[in-house]
């Protein structure tokens, strides 16, 4: 516990390093988190996406300055590495200043973030509460305070404390997120297929659905929240009138819920008409009706995201997901019909049946295309979350097979960052291995998404030449016509030169 002088706490936030700089999008979390803590305090951000040598950066801005805590942003996968990098390097330059990890990783394995001899506090779920209460008591030096703020994990001489888990928060930002506090906010403005300035925004947060292999299930416990109507449009005007943009991605968790709470914020969205690109649910927008999709329209949505997932009703009831296969076929004909692509992601390689449901997977994606040859297919892994990682109110809820491997072992998950960091755990968080996958069988699927996507080219990459993208779809189409997928030598190598953009690595 330490006291730092002055009269307001200083915090640096730090985003690792997770992508390319040309696919780096604004840090939301760590601006609401600014936002939060300015009310009180100042803060700086460091996004390591654009400074790429984020080491460098957040040990000069500890010489620059004294700060009451380094608050790091930690997702698994790729984020994790550098995370765990930049926190060794304060550690070793600011021995004594406390360094706390929140987002997806610290919520979902709490106790693994905190075994690290370089993670001193961990923020579950939600921290626009609990981090500025957390950097008070650290700044007045009151540990007295600590046991009392929601949210909070810590070390204590007995072991890991996990304070209560702090109720869900509906109240969002008062006033336009701190874009400055990046420098040029316009460096996070990217050419995509929506158009020439797109930018990322988050108008709703969680999702009332609870689908086990979800991390934000796993974060929000089903609690979601709209935004309000008149900061929906506060925000809309300054994207486009301040800071240029012409189109937009909202990365809300879940953004159609409801069809009575959405139409005010279309009929908003539409009077500003920027091109946007959404995460979806089938069933939700089936269930709009003709009014709202002409507002959905007007409002020019160009492609949703659609978690299809299986074509087993076995396996979505498994995970409830709540859906059914026959209305992820029925979207993708409603989205043809209103101009809409759907972009429809499946889990294949499940524990269970694992070769029988993939192959019945690639069956149901040959039917999507038959029926909407726009619809782009995303394919992942099926990686579930440990039982210990689902949200306090589904943990032992209904009981499950334990996750096996090839040799038939149980699966054992890692206990500690650097173990997270291993590719096979990285492939694993990113869904792109399993331990129960085959190398033959990953080979199947790996060949599958190379012939699918030489014959579909997705309309995202705009990098490759057209025509270059028309000749793999031509060469491609033998093969996917024959199911032919095996050993696409061919196609690998004209990959080798195109470099056909994959949306599930790159993103939008």
């Amino acid at each position: 516990m330490i006291n730092v002088t002055g009269n307001a706490p200083h915090t640096l936030l730090v985003n690792p390093t997770m992508t390319s700089r040309a696919s780096a999008r604004f840090p939301l979390s760590l601006l609401h988190l600014a936002a939060s803590l300015d009310r009180e305090g100042n803060s700086r951000i460091i996004d390591g996406n654009l400074d790429r040598d984020v080491v460098a950066r957040t040990l000069q801005a500890l010489d620059e300055r004294d700060y009451t805590a380094v608050g790091i942003s930690v997702m698994g996968g790729p984020q994790l590495e550098p995370a765990i990098a930049v926190s060794r390097a304060v550690r070793e330059r600011r021995p004594g200043l406390p360094i706390v990890w929140g987002g997806y990783f610290p919520t979902l394995y709490t106790e693994t973030a905190l075994s690290a001899p370089y993670v001193d506090f961990a923020i579950r779920g939600q921290g626009e509460e609990s981090f500025p209460e957390l950097v008070a008591a650290l700044h007045q030096g009151d540990a007295a305070r600590l046991p009392a703020i929601h949210g909070l994990s810590r070390k204590h001489e007995e072991g890991v404390v996990h304070n209560a888990s702090r109720p869900f928060s509906r109240q969002g930002p008062v006033a336009v997120l701190p874009y400055e506090k990046l420098g040029d906010p316009r460096r996070y403005l990217a050419r995509t297929f929506l158009g020439r300035r797109t930018v990322a925004h988050q108008a709703s947060v969680g999702c009332r659905f609870r689908c086990t292999f979800c991390g934000v299930a796993a974060m929000f416990g089903g609690a979601t929240a709209l935004p309000p109507l008149a900061r929906l449009e506060r925000d809309l005007r300054y994207l486009k009138y301040e800071l240029g943009a012409d189109s937009i991605q909202y990365v809300d968790h879940n953004f159609f819920d409801r069809e009575q709470d959405m139409i005010p914020l279309l009929e908003i969205m539409a009077r500003y008409e920027l091109p946007w690109w959404c995460y979806a649910r089938a069933d939700a927008l089936l269930n709009l009706s003709e009014s709202t999709w002409k507002l959905v329209r007007k409002s020019r949505l160009r492609m949703a995201y659609i978690g299809a997932e299986s074509p087993s009703p076995a396996m979505l009831r498994d995970i409830r997901k709540g859906t059914r296969p026959d209305q992820t076929l029925a979207v993708a004909e409603l989205c043809r019909r209103h101009g809409v692509i759907p972009e429809l992601s499946f889990m294949v390689a499940p524990p269970e049946n694992t070769e029988e449901e993939t192959e019945h997977t690639f069956e149901f994606i040959r039917e999507i295309k038959r029926i909407n040859p726009q619809s782009e297919i995303i394919v992942y892994i099926y990686t579930p979350l440990p039982e210990s990682s689902r949200h306090e109110k589904d943990r032992h809820r209904r009981s499950t097979m334990p996750l096996r491997d090839l040799q038939g072992e149980p699966v054992v998950f890692p206990a500690t960052p650097e173990e997270w960091t291993q590719k096979r755990w990285v492939d694993y968080a990113c869904h792109a291995d399993a331990p129960w996958v085959s190398e033959r069988l990953r080979r199947r699927i790996d060949d599958f998404v190379t012939v699918l996507r030489c014959r579909y080219p997705t309309v995202q990459d705009l990098r490759s030449p057209t025509w270059a993208k028309r000749t793999l779809a031509a060469a491609a189409s033998w093969r996917y016509g024959l199911r032919r997928y095996d050993r696409p030598w061919e196609l690998n190598l004209a990959n080798r030169l195109v470099r056909l953009r994959m949306p599930q690595v790159s993103g939008l």
